[in-house]
């Protein structure tokens, strides 16, 4: 990158905004990236991070050196998604008053990520949405798209997601393909040793599978029946398995209640992992199952046979690493485990190779980048 590049960018202020140990996983490489070629980097962070039940995550941005980071608790336990959404308004709009900055980034389809992007909206501040285009069939996938038209530019992870930004409404020229960023973690080595990683979260298996299981918004009445049907079926497979707990959506009270009761010989329950020890663990696991996005995105990047449980994930990935069952199928679940496991399949680059952050900076190094106008009007491509 030219002298002249890097001085232009110094100037510039980018804020990350991260409500979950999902997101930060993806924003995470970006921001290191970014601030590695000059930018001035923060984080504001809310959401999960701010909660003790959830690990108290934040403490993972703050490891981030050379980086600015600001925290904010933005809802009590038992807050419904619309008061969430409000505090997080608030408290994001007395922030951005002071902090001033020049483009704010957010991932995906959280409610805080919408909070934020309406704040940047009616503040007319440059917002970049990460991952918009995806799909899911859940009621997530609202959040997402608002964001997408709430946004100034997309980085999105592949073609078929660009596509879908740009049916939209939006300009192809604010639209970049630059794959998933978590990738760019898992593409190398992770820095730590599978043993370290076990000895530091009290992991007594080596022969293991990893399973999240997140609730359904929109299947909040269900969420206790289907986390017992297949924890069910996991137990009686008699494997081991690694089990991160759930995000904060409604119905993760549910599922909580019945990964409490799992026997903690064969079931080994966690908050949350640092992403480079989560990415060590994942490299080394028999298997994936749940309905997190690891399973449909990152698993196939790594070969690794994955178990899509239910309808969280409904046409976001297809891969021929990638089973989908329903969490009542039992039967359906056994044999999975047993045909899959410790398998290995060839890699699924759909999401790109691992340079998303390379991308990133460079674009962000383009003067026409900021010389675009933030005037926005709907395009109808045809």
């Amino acid at each position: 990158m030219s002298k002249k590049m890097v001085s232009v960018v110094v100037m510039r202020k980018l804020l990350f905004v991260t409500g979950t140990r999902a997101d930060f996983g993806k924003l995470e490489p970006l921001a290191v990236a970014a601030r590695d070629h000059g930018f001035d980097v923060s984080f504001w962070v809310t959401g999960m991070h701010m909660m003790a039940r959830y690990g108290l995550t934040k403490i993972e941005v703050r490891r981030i050196q050379g980086v600015g980071v600001t925290e904010y608790s933005n809802q009590d336990e038992g807050d419904p998604q619309d008061v969430i959404l409000a505090k997080t308004v608030l408290g994001f709009s007395e922030f951005v008053r002071g902090h001033q900055p020049d483009l704010v980034i957010v991932h995906g389809d959280r409610i805080e990520a919408l909070a934020c992007a309406i704040v940047c909206a009616t503040n007319y501040l440059r917002c970049a949405h990460v991952e918009g285009g995806e799909v899911s069939g859940t009621i997530d996938e609202l959040f997402r798209h608002c964001n997408t038209k709430l946004a100034f530019c997309h980085f999105v992870s592949s073609h078929s997601a660009a596509d879908r930004v740009a049916r939209l409404g939006e300009p192809k020229d604010s639209i970049y393909v630059i794959g998933s960023p978590e990738l760019d973690i898992h593409s190398k080595p992770s820095g730590v040793s599978l043993q370290t990683v076990r000895d530091y979260y009290g992991i007594p298996f080596s022969d293991y599978g990893i399973c999240t299981f997140h609730p359904v918004t929109s299947e909040q009445d269900t969420m206790a029946e289907q986390a017992m049907n297949l924890f069910q079926a996991l137990d009686a497979s008699g494997k081991n398995f690694v089990v991160i707990l759930p995000n904060n959506d409604p119905g993760s009270d549910d599922i909580m209640a019945v990964i409490n009761k799992l026997p903690t010989d064969r079931f080994r329950i966690l908050p949350s992992m640092r992403f480079s020890n989560f990415s060590e663990l994942m490299k080394n696991a028999a298997c994936i199952v749940g309905n997190s996005s690891a399973g449909v995105r990152e698993a196939p990047f790594l070969s690794i046979p994955s178990l899509d449980v239910g309808t969280r994930q409904n046409a976001r990935a297809q891969s021929t690493s990638i089973t989908i069952v329903r969490a009542g199928e039992f039967e359906n679940i056994l044999a999975f485990l047993e045909q899959n496991w410790g398998k290995r399949y060839p890699a699924n680059d759909d999401f790109g190779q691992g340079s998303a952050s390379e991308s990133f900076v460079e674009i962000m190094g383009q003067d026409s980048f900021w010389q675009a106008k933030l005037q926005k009007a709907f395009v109808d491509h045809g």
